[in-house]
């Protein structure tokens, strides 16, 4: 009966999104990419061996990202081999449509039994692999029916989950999760949780995205323009900053910042440079003008692609996010060895919870605890120890990715020869 009624929601839903996307430019995406789907998968070949990542945005892509590139870079020569990702949403699939390592990137069509058995009829995968989650009842149970082997990488899981409570739809939701074959997951509380429920083919492997962003510091991260800009100074790097963060920021700069300090800003929006730019009273430079203000002390990184090397420039980093809906991703700036400050909305990230305890990473509220905490960074000992605490944490958290390949080489015939 239940199964009616999420198929009977899922059919209504398709439906009622078609007129929103008329007024939602991200709705639009969503209707309009998911025609392309199957057009998209004509590609793949019934001879082909195809490992299937879902993902669904562009953080969880960032988690598949190390297992499918070393899959890629480990088996050059298996032709046959074909990897195939999907996304849920625009913000993941309009950024890495183009993904040089999959042979196809396309949207996850809607969760219909109809869907489930096309999709998979075409893709014919020999394993699916789900990132970190995002459970679709109909696509798990015809992965069952076919005894195709799917696994969960990078899994984290909350007691407040419906998974771990009462009721017909709790019910529900743990026969999605019987159906995989092995959970490779991020923490023990996970494991218990999933243990608590009788679902016992768990492995903790950890994060794959502190291997990720790990390798991105054996890379040459020379930036000239920004180079220039830091002149040996204090160089504070604000990632992914929201309206109050820069608030924040800006009160601190025009009235708190020495001239030994200078900052790097990269917002979330990138669409209202100017109205962030005019709030300060010391000299701003931004990544497009034409002829860059060395000697400027704020400089606004009004482009995306480039923040990850920015990080490497950085004494502290602040990443936004934390008064809104929560953080972005500091283990970036993390691998590098940089202390990290955020905002008080972090309780959902497993990396900012450890690091806040490790005391690699600082919460503040409110101007004032920001003011102070940048004092504290001014102590050349107090900020050489946060270093310390922060490049340890990434490198002892490293190995999640191997731990999981070893398991789809095992499981893969293609892989095996």
């Amino acid at each position: 009966m239940i199964y009616f009624f999420y198929n009977s929601f899922v059919i209504l839903i398709g439906w009622l999104l078609k007129p929103i996307a008329f007024f939602n430019k991200k709705i639009s995406f969503f209707i309009a990419g998911r025609k392309e789907t199957f057009n998209k998968l004509s590609s793949i070949k019934k001879t082909d061996k195809v490992i299937w990542f879902h993902c669904a945005s562009l953080g969880e892509f960032e988690q598949g990202r190390p297992i499918i590139e070393n899959l890629k870079s480990q088996f050059p020569i298996s032709k046959d081999l074909k990897i195939v990702v999907t996304f849920f949403s625009p913000s993941g699939y309009e950024v890495r449509k183009n993904y040089e390592f999959a042979d196809v990137v396309c949207y996850l069509p809607l969760d219909t039994k109809k869907n489930a058995k096309r999709f998979l009829d075409i893709i014919n995968p020999e394993m699916a692999v789900f990132v970190k989650y995002e459970f679709w009842p109909n696509i798990l149970k015809e992965l069952n029916n076919r005894e195709i082997n799917t696994i969960l990488v990078s899994g984290i899981f909350r007691k407040d989950q419906k998974f771990f409570k009462k009721g017909f739809i709790s019910n529900f939701m743990k026969n999605s999760l019987q159906t995989f074959n092995h959970f490779f997951v991020q923490d023990e509380n996970s494991k218990n949780l999933l243990n608590s429920i009788d679902i016992n083919n768990v492995t903790i492997s950890g994060d794959t995205r502190f291997d990720r962003v790990y390798e991105i510091t054996k890379q040459d991260n020379t930036i000239d323009f920004i180079a220039n800009f830091v002149q040996n100074k204090h160089i504070l790097v604000a990632g992914s900053t929201w309206k109050k963060d820069e608030e924040l920021l800006v009160d601190y700069i025009n009235n708190q910042a020495s001239n030994n300090e200078k900052f790097i800003i990269a917002p979330h929006n990138i669409k209202n440079i100017n109205e962030l730019k005019d709030q300060f009273t010391k000299d701003v430079t931004l990544y497009s003008d034409k002829e860059k203000n060395d000697n400027a002390q704020v400089f606004i990184v009004d482009t995306i692609g480039i923040l990850t090397k920015i990080y490497s420039y950085a004494d502290v980093a602040y990443i936004g996010g934390g008064f809104e809906k929560g953080i972005h991703n500091i283990l970036e700036p993390a691998t590098f060895g940089v202390p990290i400050i955020i905002g008080p909305k972090y309780k959902k990230f497993n990396e900012a919870v450890e690091l806040v305890n490790l005391k690699g990473c600082f919460v503040v509220n409110n101007n004032s605890e920001l003011f102070s905490i940048l004092d504290e960074f001014k102590k050349p000992d107090f900020i050489n120890n946060t270093k310390i605490i922060t490049n340890n944490y990434v490198i002892n958290n490293l190995g999640a990715t191997q731990c999981i390949l070893s398991y789809i080489k095992k499981n893969s015939s293609i892989l095996q020869h």
